[in-house]
């Protein structure tokens, strides 16, 4: 197949493309890196992706910005950046990809442990992960062509722990082999509407 992913340089994107990268080509996508680049909260810059990349038989996403804020210094402008780039950017990468991807293709989204497990600074993130499970469950129903649609929704992965870890307290983390399956098995098995959580 052949597989555009989006946010290939984070530590979840690098995940995606070792495990899919063995059996397919990969094109890579981002802000600043990648095959090509690309603002995925901006639906014309997502649209001049997929016209440069020709055709596709798969979107990964794992692209999305978050405001990690507490939520008494939230303002709109902060709590916009998770809703922006997290949510409506993955969205645009449907709303536009779902008409010039293969019959039978799929989009791979990515959201968070955040919204069953909250942390602190986390409300962002956590509302963006809620909103893409209910997009891709309610969007699987409608999408034509046999098209497919999940959502991979990990805790914070083993890699990011050096990172992350103080902002997650008392969560273990995943194992980024276990991340790289789920986004094989969404991709290449027929599952579609589900969030696909890997704890």
């Amino acid at each position: 197949m052949r597989i555009i992913v989006v946010g290939a340089t984070g530590d979840i994107g690098q995940t995606a493309c070792r495990e899919l990268g063995q059996r397919h080509d990969l094109i890579t996508a981002g802000r600043s890196g990648g095959d090509y680049q690309v603002d995925v909260s901006d639906l014309t810059s997502v649209e001049a992706l997929y016209r440069s990349v020709g055709a596709f038989d798969a979107v990964v996403s794992c692209a999305g910005d978050a405001s990690f804020v507490p939520l008494a210094d939230m303002d709109q402008a902060a709590f916009m950046v998770g809703l922006q780039q997290k949510v409506m950017g993955q969205v645009n990468l449907v709303l536009a990809g779902m008409k010039v991807i293969s019959d039978g293709g799929s989009f791979t989204l990515t959201s968070g442990v955040l919204d069953r497990d909250p942390i602190r600074r986390g409300t962002n993130a956590a509302t963006a992960n809620g909103a893409l499970a209910g997009f891709v469950k309610s969007a699987a129903i409608e999408l034509p062509r046999g098209l497919r649609i999940n959502v991979v929704s990990p805790g914070m992965l083993d890699i990011s722990a050096p990172r992350y870890g103080a902002l997650f307290a008392g969560h273990k983390p995943v194992a980024s082999d276990d991340v790289g399956r789920a986004y094989a098995k969404c991709v290449e098995g027929a599952l579609t509407g589900q969030v696909m959580i890997v704890a």
